[in-house]
């Protein structure tokens, strides 16, 4: 599923030159780095391939989420509808952006529906943070039928999806503003890295200086440049904006072979009586950095985790028990823990966090397992891990082999 299979020259050949320099800050020292600006470089050729306007390069994907919200205009008091199954920096951004996280329903998408969406709108509401989970996208024709009529700004986390699309406009350019994550488990890594996108000016020259201390990056001295707004410390270092130029290279390779993998495997399991798949919108713009599949309930699903265990089937998830994407989990987040007084605890939650009525939330994830798709698996490979996969599938649902 991740760019880390591909560790090679191309990388080496990258931090080399940010070596020969000495200059791993990103800006200024033109006269010592020869030209070498491998966070500008990174920059454009996310933007080339998801089709961007603008990117900006920072320290991580959860900082890219910050600077997406801040650049959106989202802060203090401001309620964002949020999913209750995402990797939990989406909700911690929120959190510390001083807005409030409502939660909402997930579909067979895995991510928000527009239903859900439609339900937890109040008078309060500001944004939706749209996460498109596990390398596919969101039912964007019906969601933004929903944010045009309730007037409120989506902001697109699509950490877990970069190169992934709907109708041709990739994930992360619907809203307002969005991002990548390039940490060590996605499409294409940077070690730790993450990619804002928008195609608005005015929030890209936001996230820019958001992202800097609030340096406008006007001139070439800079100790003198203007501070238009407020910022902090999300830059990027040029040693990882190295690697992640190369990695974001291979992208398409390996998004061709993940389709290719995820196929076979969803017309192998897809004889099993019982055996379904997440809604993919559009098949087309699938990253396929994983397959996701349902078991007739969570009692199902369990059990077949349990004979993969047994099996020695290794490489997914179960995330209905997952610590840190999903909701059932986040007692700290239920119970208000934090290591400073924040404005859910200061204006109080939108909602009871320990009591949420998700049933459609539930169930969906409670029969989910995700399998993380490797573009480096031969044909053999693959075929015994449909086949292992196949024999403890139908074990669990004492079915005969």
């Amino acid at each position: 599923m991740a760019g880390n299979e591909y560790f090679g020259a191309d990388e080496r050949k990258e931090i080399n030159d940010v070596l020969e320099t000495g200059i791993l800050f990103r800006y200024n020292h033109d006269a010592q780095r020869n030209n070498i600006w491998k966070a500008r470089e990174f920059e454009a050729e996310v933007a080339k391939l998801v089709g961007a306007k603008y990117a900006h390069a920072v320290s991580s994907g959860s900082t890219a989420v910050s600077c997406a919200l801040a650049a959106a205009g989202i802060g203090a008091g401001d309620e964002v509808i949020v999913p209750p199954f995402t990797y939990i920096a989406s909700v911690e951004a929120v959190i510390f952006a001083g807005a409030l996280p409502v939660f909402a329903e997930i579909d067979e998408t895995l991510c928000l529906s527009a239903e859900g969406i439609r339900k937890a709108i109040t008078p309060k509401t500001k944004a939706v943070m749209l996460v498109h989970m596990c390398g596919q996208m969101a039912q964007m024709d019906e969601i933004m039928e929903v944010i045009k009529e309730h007037n409120i700004v989506l902001i697109e986390d699509a950490g877990q999806a970069m190169a992934a699309s709907f109708k041709g406009i990739s994930t992360g350019l619907y809203g307002k503003t969005g991002c990548y994550s390039f940490d060590f488990f996605k499409i294409a890594t940077a070690g730790e890295g993450g990619v804002f996108v928008t195609n608005d000016e005015a929030a890209y020259k936001l996230a820019d200086s958001y992202a800097d201390h609030g340096h406008d990056h006007q001139g070439n001295n800079r100790g003198m440049e203007n501070h238009p707004i407020v910022g902090f410390n999300y830059r990027i270092s040029e040693l990882h904006a190295a690697v992640g130029l190369a990695q974001t290279r291979r992208v398409p390779m390996i998004r061709e072979i993940n389709n290719k993998h995820k196929k076979f495997m969803m017309a192998e399991l897809g004889k099993i009586a019982g055996v379904s798949f997440a809604t993919i919108p559009d098949a087309d713009g699938d990253s396929a950095t994983f397959l996701n599949m349902f078991l007739p309930n969570t009692e199902a699903a369990m059990k077949t985790v349990d004979e993969f265990n047994k099996n020695g089937v290794a490489g997914f998830n179960y995330w209905f028990t997952n610590m840190y994407h999903f909701i059932n989990q986040w007692n700290h987040i239920k119970e208000g823990k934090v290591a400073a007084r924040t404005n859910v605890q200061l204006l109080g939650a939108p909602q009871d966090y320990k009591n949420l009525d998700l049933p459609k939330t539930q169930e969906t994830v409670g029969r989910l397992i995700s399998f993380g798709i490797k573009a480096t698996w031969t044909e053999q490979e693959l075929k015994d891990l449909v086949a292992k996969m196949t024999i403890s599938i139908k074990s669990s649902m004492g079915q005969t082999a």
